[in-house]
């Protein structure tokens, strides 16, 4: 079986496939300072109910954007798993994608894996929106090279910005509210977010797809895009597992390169 990671910023995703099919699936916020240890008990627990031991991992690959988080992972991987961890971005991975930007290093791991799935299922030209701690906006071309693309705050982020900039205004989770006129403050506020951040995405995509002047595909992903989604007919296809899909793209394309531990001790 093949562990795959996603780290984001806000929550880390763990997938298992069997093959070519997930048989589980799992999230856990993402913090820095968790030990591999702490990883390694919280995984056990969640496996088990799927009936899957880590003896059964024979592979992982993890796309990371906290770098500090990284190190944990190393560690998860060799201690509990006996494999070592294919990380996407460095040297030994390699990305079925060209990068045309001024300086390809600083693309985010899970931007390019983004990159690498859209491609692989969509013909022509795509955006890609990530809806993640930051809404990323990516554009991929119909020869599946990467083009650059839009960072916005995400909207949780700027729901807790609002909040902790006014005295008056409580935290308030993102929903969609029941009508655009809020009769008090949180109803006001969820509103604002919601068809702010519709408005956002409206008014991204459509300079986005007016500068680049073909006719583009748009992918939504991430743990909101489902919320987002299916408010706005700019979003042609939802996929919300666009970034394990693309790292297990990337595993096959560079399996013949793993290295396994217990194998190296023998």
């Amino acid at each position: 079986m093949l562990l795959v990671i996603d780290v984001g910023n806000t929550n880390s995703v763990f997938a298992v496939y069997n093959v070519e099919d997930i048989v589980g699936s799992w999230r856990l916020a993402t913090e820095s300072k968790r030990t591999s240890d702490e990883y390694a008990l919280s995984l056990k627990h969640l496996m088990a109910d799927k009936n899957i031991k880590f003896t059964d991992i024979k592979n992982i690959i993890i796309a990371c954007v906290v770098p500090e988080s990284l190190f944990a992972f190393r560690r998860l991987a060799r201690d509990y798993f006996k494999v070592e961890l294919m990380v996407v971005g460095e040297n030994s991975v390699s990305i079925p994608i060209k990068v045309k930007l001024e300086r390809p290093e600083e693309v985010g791991a899970d931007r390019l894996v983004n990159a690498v799935a859209v491609s692989d299922k969509y013909p022509g030209s795509k955006i890609v929106i990530d809806f993640g701690t930051a809404t990323t906006f990516d554009v991929v071309n119909d020869k599946g090279e990467y083009l650059g693309g839009v960072i916005a705050p995400g909207v949780d982020l700027s729901l807790h910005a609002l909040h902790a900039a006014a005295a008056k205004l409580p935290k308030v989770a993102v929903g969609k509210p029941e009508k655009v006129i809020g009769k008090n403050t949180i109803q006001a506020m969820r509103s604002g977010a919601y068809w702010g951040y519709i408005g956002l995405v409206e008014g991204i995509v459509e300079k986005i797809k007016s500068e680049y002047g073909k006719k583009m595909t748009v992918v939504a992903t991430g743990g909101l895009s489902p919320l987002f989604g299916k408010a706005t007919k700019v979003i042609d296809h939802l996929e919300p597992d666009l970034t394990i899909e693309g790292l297990k793209q990337i595993f096959e394309i560079n399996k013949n390169n793993v290295v396994n531990i217990q194998k190296n001790k023998k």
